[in-house]
């Protein structure tokens, strides 16, 4: 296969064939052009990838040829080939749009690796245009951002499930895969679609709320149930969608509640006398494998084959490294639109860099990783030097915050420490970052300006504070 198709523009014949040789020799596909009168039909019918120009082709000015190429619209990369008394015009042709220069006579192993890297930059750069173009197009399908040929067929099934109007349907996956973009894909095709969309997490319900959380109660039902009835979620999602989230965090004794109404489509609120009847479509989604919590005896046998009619199981994202480059640009504009700022351009090499990490917290991670850079950054182009911070997760940095979401990683001394301590040097780590904006480090830490200002004032952090101590 070949690495690519080179057009050499040189009028020293002897040294065009001369460099064509050795070029098929490393791979290429190489055409030559000694005549500048030619240059731009040879281009045309070559269509190469590369040109190796020479600052004269002849009678013809070899940065005027450039200018044309740019002026007509090829994006290509362009190394200037020059003798040593025009490299001021090699220096012009870089500012014209070259990619690169040498100096005659060139060091051809120098000029083999500038080929190789200028290629790879020149398909890269290509690759993010053709990512910004999609991405329009990508964001019809309720959010659902990637081209993978595995998220296509997520999609194709869930459109056909979404045609059962009663069908439950079990999604699963690990944190932050989106399942919850599936299950909204999966309500917004369906002829439930212009009724209620509620959702539950199952695992952020206190489990001595959970009864009145999904069926409601009456007046007086419990202490503190003082004021009017209260519907609940499932009363609410009537004749719509309810997204049970989480579902393998719910109780033993609460699976039980949940299944008899999956039975029966029929409930009591807490406290209340009268059986409500209620007609929901069950979507549920779960970051466990309910099969295997089956077997543990945690989840109830009969509750999952009552959830499990039909599912979807969503890869993680390393499992689908071809959705990154989409979806980084997606979250590029989200938080440029949200922080008001330009939207910055995102280099090749640093879109490689983010395709080779693991995202342990899938899409999550990936999205709080670049609100992370956008916050913190008003460069207009992001390098890979922006989320170095990614890159080092796994040394021995005491805390791992925004880059995973809310997934911690403390290091704990033998001798021990006090919990003050921590909460002192989670704040001092953050405000190191954010340069001591007190509500960008409220934002990362996920709570209000205030009670920031509250915890730095029990900790005798001063906020007239500049340099901030991390602890090592």
């Amino acid at each position: 296969m070949s690495k690519g198709r080179v057009l050499i523009a040189d009028d020293e014949v002897s040294l065009a064939s001369s460099l064509q040789r050795i070029l098929m020799n490393a791979g290429y596909q190489v055409f030559v052009c000694t005549r500048g009168q030619d240059f731009k039909s040879t281009l045309s019918m070559v269509n190469p990838d590369m040109v190796l120009l020479d600052i004269f082709l002849g009678d013809v000015n070899g940065v005027d040829l450039l200018k044309n190429m740019k002026h007509d619209g090829w994006d290509i990369p362009v190394i200037m080939m020059t003798g040593n008394a025009d490299v001021s015009l090699a220096v012009q042709a870089m500012k014209e749009g070259a990619s690169d220069f040498v100096v005659k006579p060139f060091d051809l192993n120098h000029l083999l690796v500038l080929l190789d890297r200028d290629l790879d930059h020149a398909r890269l750069e290509t690759r993010v245009k053709l990512l910004q173009e999609e991405l329009e197009e990508q964001r019809s399908r309720s959010g659902i951002i990637g081209g993978s040929m595995v998220i296509r067929r997520i999609l194709e099934t869930a459109e056909k499930l979404a045609k059962g109007e009663n069908t439950t349907v079990l999604l699963e996956g690990e944190s932050g895969t989106g399942k919850e973009l599936i299950a909204r894909f999966l309500y917004q095709k369906s002829s439930r679609s212009d009724r209620e969309f509620v959702t539950v997490n199952c695992g952020a319900i206190p489990k001595d709320l959970a009864e009145s959380e999904f069926f409601g109660y009456e007046k007086g039902a419990f202490t503190g149930a003082t004021e009017k009835m209260k519907q609940g979620k499932f009363e609410l999602a009537n004749s719509g969608t309810i997204l049970l989230d989480e579902i393998g965090e719910l109780s033993q004794d609460m699976q039980v509640k949940l299944l008899r109404v999956l039975e029966d489509r029929r409930f009591y609120r807490l406290g209340g006398t009268r059986e409500i009847e209620v007609d929901v479509r069950i979507i549920a989604a779960t970051n466990k494998d309910l099969a295997k919590e089956v077997e543990a005896g945690r989840f109830r046998e009969d509750l999952f084959y009552r959830l499990n009619v039909a599912s979807i199981k969503i890869p993680p994202l390393r499992q689908r490294r071809e959705d990154i480059p989409a979806l980084t640009f997606a979250f590029l504009q989200e938080f440029a639109r949200k922080f008001s700022k330009p939207a910055p351009k995102l280099s090749p090499e640093a879109l490689t860099f983010l395709e080779k990490l693991h995202w342990k917290g899938n899409v999550r991670e990936l999205r709080n990783a670049i609100e992370r850079v956008l916050l913190l950054n008003t460069t207009p182009t992001l390098t890979t030097e922006h989320f170095s911070f990614l890159d080092a997760r796994s040394d021995s940095a005491t805390i791992e915050t925004l880059a995973t979401g809310r997934q911690f990683v403390l290091r704990i001394p033998t001798r021990g420490i006090e919990m003050k301590e921590v909460l002192k040097d989670l704040i001092l780590q953050t405000l190191s970052i954010t340069g001591g904006n007190q509500v960008q480090a409220a934002k990362i830490l996920g709570v209000t300006r205030s009670k920031l200002r509250y915890r730095m004032e029990q900790l005798g952090i001063q906020p007239e504070q500049r340099n901030y101590r991390i602890t090592a």
